[in-house]
């Protein structure tokens, strides 16, 4: 399995298990995700929820080498298996930490916003990449980022593709706190624990409010981000980006 769930008393540890490659998603990690979500929901005894990578990443984003070959019916499985994991994450009731170090980029990145909160190594980095492989952000990253920190600034994000370091996440409000690495996951685990001991009921109803209090919903956002995907994942740039990636040379895009 390259996605785990450890239990650990009354907080679960979801563990991104591929840290030879940067924990980098797999359709088969997204179906496993979605699954651990499900079951996660499910579990009464789980109140607080970790997400984690394994090694020096939290996750540098999709697999790129998966997505050769791509059809109408495979591209749209693809985005629905991201959405699933998204939504899963974004509506446990459960309080969810992610715990992120090193490369945190593309939908990698998106997971740990779809978290309730970010607890970040001083050596993370963000990076909103899919402009350079021909993709348009996945995973609800525009929708997240535009209300964390404003569509000016999200969009700016997402067309120069630059990596954020973790103190300037903090600073824009994309990252909770900002640790040294070796106290990182030390202090995810105390939080969680904090967490768990509290009045859970009262927490999920919070959540459920604040998601309520925002327009777009995230369903209807995924809703319309499916389409748009739908379209980009079927252009020339898109199909080009992906080979220069496998290719490991400079893109050429033209524009459709």
């Amino acid at each position: 399995m390259t996605v785990r769930i450890e239990r650990h008393g009354a907080v679960a540890h979801v563990v991104l298990a591929r840290p030879e490659r940067l924990n980098a998603l797999t359709p088969e990690m997204m179906e496993q995700l979605s699954a651990a979500t499900v079951a996660l929901q499910l579990d009464r005894d789980v109140r607080a929820v970790l997400l984690r990578g394994e090694g020096r990443a939290f996750c540098a984003g999709a697999d790129v080498g998966t997505m050769q070959g791509l059809d109408v019916l495979s591209g749209r499985q693809r985005i629905q298996r991201a959405h699933r994991v998204i939504a899963g994450l974004a509506n446990l009731d459960k309080p969810v930490i992610a715990v992120v170090r090193g490369a945190t980029v593309g939908v990698g990145w998106s997971l740990a916003l779809a978290c309730d909160l970010i607890l970040a190594s001083d050596n993370a980095k963000f990076s909103l990449v899919f402009k350079k492989i021909g993709l348009a952000p996945d995973g609800a990253a525009a929708y997240f980022l535009t209300q964390y920190i404003g569509m000016l600034r999200a969009r700016e994000l997402m067309m120069t593709a630059r990596m954020v370091p973790a103190e300037e996440g903090r600073q824009l409000g994309l990252v909770n706190e900002v640790l040294p690495d070796e106290q990182l996951d030390a202090r995810a685990v105390a939080l969680a624990e904090e967490l768990a001991e509290s009045a859970t009921f009262a927490l999920a109803v919070g959540k459920r409010m604040f998601r309520n209090a925002t327009q777009p919903s995230l369903e209807a956002f995924l809703d319309y981000e499916a389409q748009a995907q739908n379209l980009v994942l079927h252009s020339d740039d898109r199909k080009e980006g992906v080979a220069a990636f496998m290719e490991k040379r400079k893109p050429r895009f033209v524009g459709h």
